[in-house]
């Protein structure tokens, strides 16, 4: 990407007006210290998703926040979304990947691949985040951390443009698919997080983002009722269930064979 159309992009991050949010209940990190995270702007320079870096042409995101290669710039290095900090790298995507299960109604399979045409450079404020092996669990009431710059609420789109993050316990599956909360519509391919208080969660903007438990990337900001509600916990999509299917499409892209 040439220098011209790096200033585009910066231009258009000074002016536009964000009208994505932050997640609720959370605070402010250290900033740059959530170094895997990117954000999925339209070419205008809107924040729509957020995403993780996981290879330094991939990233990891949500299928629904599918909406067409020529219409995402990826950024990586970002923290504030208002104001240019000059560590930010803009890429484009040359292949969207979303999951061939992926199923719109039922939400299932809410994962997609990013291919970059072009390498991020990993830095102080740019990382790769690592991710858990095939069918790896992590046990209820293990406290995991979600991150991105969804909407501090559900009712409201006016938030602060930084980057925001929160700290979440496991809920098991059979409390969060019970009549009083998601009433089945949990699949084995899904994770629930939040608090039975409420108060704490992701929320739209958060979409595609990362659930970090022990370091790891277990969970996608997927799908809820609402955020932050004492009965709907956060959902995921459980990455551990989609790593083999995660390995074998980067290896297949350089032409090699899978290990599984």
């Amino acid at each position: 990407m040439n220098k011209f159309v790096i200033l585009f992009y910066v231009l258009l991050k000074v002016l536009a007006v964000n009208c994505q949010g932050r997640i609720v209940g959370g605070y402010a990190p250290v900033p740059h210290s959530i170094r895997y995270i990117v954000s999925l702007q339209t070419t205008r320079g809107q924040h729509f998703c957020g995403g993780s870096l996981i290879n330094r042409y991939w990233v990891l995101t949500a299928a629904h926040c599918n909406i067409g290669s020529d219409q995402i710039l990826v950024v990586a290095g970002d923290y504030s979304l208002s104001m240019y900090e000059g560590t930010e790298q803009y890429s484009q995507p040359q292949r969207l990947i979303p999951h061939p299960e992926y199923n719109q109604s039922t939400n299932n399979a809410d994962i997609m691949l990013i291919k970059l045409k072009t390498p991020v450079a990993l830095n102080g404020y740019v990382s790769i985040a690592p991710l858990p092996r095939q069918n790896a669990s992590m046990p209820e009431g293990r406290v995991c951390r979600v991150s991105g710059w969804g909407y501090t609420s559900s009712n409201t789109n006016q938030i602060p443009s930084t980057l925001r993050t929160v700290k979440l316990p496991v809920i098991s599956s059979v409390k969060c698919n019970s009549t009083n909360s998601f009433n089945g519509s949990i699949t084995y391919n899904m994770i629930c997080a939040g608090y039975s208080a409420g108060g704490k969660d992701a929320c739209k903007g958060d979409s595609g983002g990362p659930l970090v438990c022990e370091g790891r990337v277990y969970g996608i900001v997927s799908w809820g009722n609402g955020c932050a509600d004492a009965r709907y916990p956060g959902v995921y999509t459980a990455v551990s269930k989609y790593r083999r299917w995660i390995d074998r499409t980067i290896f297949s892209s350089y032409g090699r064979c899978s290990k599984y």
